[in-house]
């Protein structure tokens, strides 16, 4: 058996930066067994695999196709760069000739547009509810908000305003006293963000880290379902509906969000291809 491979870099249009993924378009679907085998292979945050649900269909000439995504060690239910890394592998290497593409996933349906830069996603909203806490730091570092997304179990932690943005960048995480922290299956990641500076160019109206060490991701370079989170927060926070972020992991990537009054919200961004080969079984 061949199974083709690609592996893209997502939220960015330079290579090594930005979120890797790996994806494979498969005409048939696979064993689960598989499917963990590969994504373990390939050892990166997220494998996407792709499948026709028309046997009529082509990947050149479909508009809905099934979504999966793995990580290492489990299946997840919601992956931001991935489905965008998918959306790219249809558009520039299958050439479909859809200007939008529907993905079946754990999460719904959703829509991937294609744009003059990039792609923009139709994803779901998920607000977060206010945890009460008492004085929490991060490090030596004063915590202002933290917040639990039921939906997702992403817990988001907001450093004080008065944290300069190297705090951020420069925080090391001890991911298996994090992942000891919680064994209650509340919390499968944890999202750490700041306030931006929109008025120095380019104007990013926050910055986050993402660690996920209960679904054997210690760190997401770039996570497009944290966004879902994020964007409904910080939303509310600042009273804007368009926002441009950046997670500022070492890689560090860019994602233009909309919130939208239906409850959903848009996540554009750029992606990179760097690798195309096959996976011999």
């Amino acid at each position: 058996m061949e199974i083709p491979v690609y592996m893209l870099d997502a939220f960015t249009n330079l290579p090594f930066k930005g979120n890797p993924a790996a994806v494979c378009p498969l005409l048939h679907e696979l064993n689960d067994d598989l499917y963990h085998k590969i994504a373990a292979e390939m050892n990166l945050s997220e494998t996407a695999f792709i499948t026709l649900i028309n046997a009529a269909d082509t990947f050149t000439s479909g508009k809905r196709f099934r979504l999966r995504w793995f990580t290492p060690t489990t299946e997840v239910d919601l992956c931001g760069h991935a489905t965008l890394a998918s959306a790219a592998v249809l558009f520039q290497h299958q050439n479909n000739v859809n200007p939008t593409l529907v993905f079946e996933t754990r999460s719904g349906a959703l829509a991937v547009t294609k744009k003059k830069e990039g792609y923009v996603m139709d994803f779901p909203l998920n607000p977060p509810t206010k945890e009460v806490h008492n004085t929490v730091t991060v490090g030596n570092h004063p915590v202002q908000d933290i917040y639990l997304s039921r939906e997702t179990k992403k817990l988001l932690i907001r450093l004080s305003d008065s944290c300069e943005r190297s705090v951020l960048t420069s925080l090391k995480v001890d991911h298996a006293a994090l992942l000891n922290s919680d064994c209650s299956g509340r919390v499968h990641g944890v999202i750490v963000t700041m306030k931006g500076s929109p008025d120095c160019k380019p104007g990013f109206d926050f910055y986050s880290r993402y660690f996920a060490p209960w679904v054997g991701i210690p760190e997401d370079p770039v996570c497009g379902s944290a966004h879902t989170v994020l964007g409904s927060y910080w939303s509310k926070i600042l009273g804007k509906k368009k926002m441009l972020a950046y997670q500022c992991s070492s890689r560090g990537g860019e994602l233009d969000l909309e919130v939208r009054d239906d409850g959903r919200i848009n996540i554009a961004g750029e992606v990179t291809s760097v690798l195309q080969g096959v996976i011999r079984l």
